[in-house]
């Protein structure tokens, strides 16, 4: 891969990963909820789960999927109602300093990672990346250097987004605007599901 190649690869990987989408939302409600510490696990589960997938779908996973559509569909239709159980969890939210009866927790290491087989941004990303930024000559050293360039990426935009909802913790003191921007969030989350449910 040329360096102008790359820069290419690298310029798509940095617009995709900084526009929002469910990875994004997720981790804005959470350092908003929860603090930017306690989102960690989720910056992490992000800026490593993506690039696994990445790199099991350039060695054959998509191929699976092309042969056996029945799984993506079914794994389409779980990922939505699990998307849809998260956008009801983030608009029922309530401000963890104020939890006294559970021990409220945003979504671990694990979960974030498993949560990217389920992202619809997150599949086009990856398919566009592979067939755009992969040659046959080098194929395997293009899937490294696309899942590479996603961890990069990953780890930068997930810690930005946190951050910016962290920052928004001493803003938003009032419950009623807490409960504002949890409930658009959510709707938010909500709607990310159109693309992947017509396709």
């Amino acid at each position: 891969m040329s360096l102008e190649q790359y820069l290419a690869l690298f310029s798509f990987a940095a617009v995709s990963a900084f526009t929002p989408g469910p990875n994004n939302t997720l981790l804005m409600s959470a350092g908003m909820n929860f603090g930017f510490r306690r989102t960690i696990p989720m910056i992490m589960g992000v800026c490593l789960g993506f690039p696994l997938m990445i790199a099991c779908v350039g060695l054959g996973l998509g191929e699976v999927f092309t042969r056996f559509p029945v799984i993506y569909t079914a794994l389409k239709y779980v990922g939505a109602a699990y998307m849809l159980w998260l956008a009801y969890k983030i608009a029922t939210a309530t401000r963890s300093s104020d939890e006294t009866k559970q021990d409220a927790r945003p979504l671990g290491f694990l979960q974030m990672a498993l949560f990217q087989w389920v992202n619809p941004k997150g599949w086009v990303m990856a398919v566009t990346a592979l067939s755009a930024y992969t040659v046959a000559a080098s194929y395997y050293t293009g899937v490294a250097l696309v899942s590479g360039t996603f961890v990069l990426m990953g780890i930068t935009s997930a810690a930005t987004w946190a951050m910016f909802g962290s920052s928004l913790r001493s803003v938003l003191n009032h419950p009623k605007y807490f409960r504002a921007i949890n409930t658009v969030l959510a709707l938010t989350l909500v709607a990310s599901l159109w693309p992947m449910m017509k396709s």
